[in-house]
């Protein structure tokens, strides 16, 4: 049995509908891009990095594409500064990032902890620390490692896990917080 919203538009019909939304207005990736679609056809991001001194706020979506050239330098920006390579980051995490950052309505970038990372990076980090996980997405491209000044870890968090995008790890003492395009779920403190 299917229950009545006050309207009297049942819960299905108002499910589908915001499906079909979604599909129409972002049909290839996450959840994350349909909390995309108020910021008026483009996506933007805005990090910096304390590492190497860069920073980067473009556009890099407008009107149901990806717009190459920015793609590009988004992939240069969350390279793995200790080796310097490059991978192309997964656009789920891009969007993922973008929508959180956007539901938390600020205009501070993100500072990137860690974006891609080769394999011999995540190799050295795991030795160092027991929390860095062998077969980590971020030497996949598809996770990175955020932090803001004017925004908690939890509260970031929070924005991450509305987007239902991936995973979003608490890292409360370390001052960031994960978010990856993998399954959902969500881990830390």
């Amino acid at each position: 049995m299917t229950q009545e919203l006050s309207t009297g538009i049942n819960r299905r019909a108002l499910l589908g509908a915001f499906a079909a939304t979604a599909i129409v207005a972002a049909p290839t990736f996450s959840n994350a891009a349909g909390f995309l679609r108020g910021s008026g056809d483009i996506r933007r991001i805005r990090m910096y990095s304390g590492r190497t001194g860069e920073r980067i706020d473009m556009i890099y979506w407008i009107e149901g594409k990806y717009i190459k050239d920015a793609i590009k330098e988004v992939n240069y920006f969350m390279r793995d500064w200790r080796t310097d390579s490059v991978k192309k980051i997964d656009l789920r995490t891009i969007d993922i990032m973008s929508a959180a950052h956007n539901l938390m309505e600020v205009r501070e970038p993100y500072m990137l902890l860690s974006g891609y990372r080769s394999a011999k990076t995540n190799a050295l980090l795991r030795r160092r620390s027991r929390r860095v996980a062998k077969n980590s997405l971020h030497i996949k491209g598809q996770a990175a490692d955020l932090r803001m000044s004017s925004r908690s870890v939890s509260q970031i968090a929070r924005a991450a896990k509305a987007c239902q995008g991936g995973g979003v790890g608490k890292y409360s003492r370390s001052n960031f917080v994960h978010m990856d395009c993998g399954v959902v779920r969500t881990w830390g403190g």
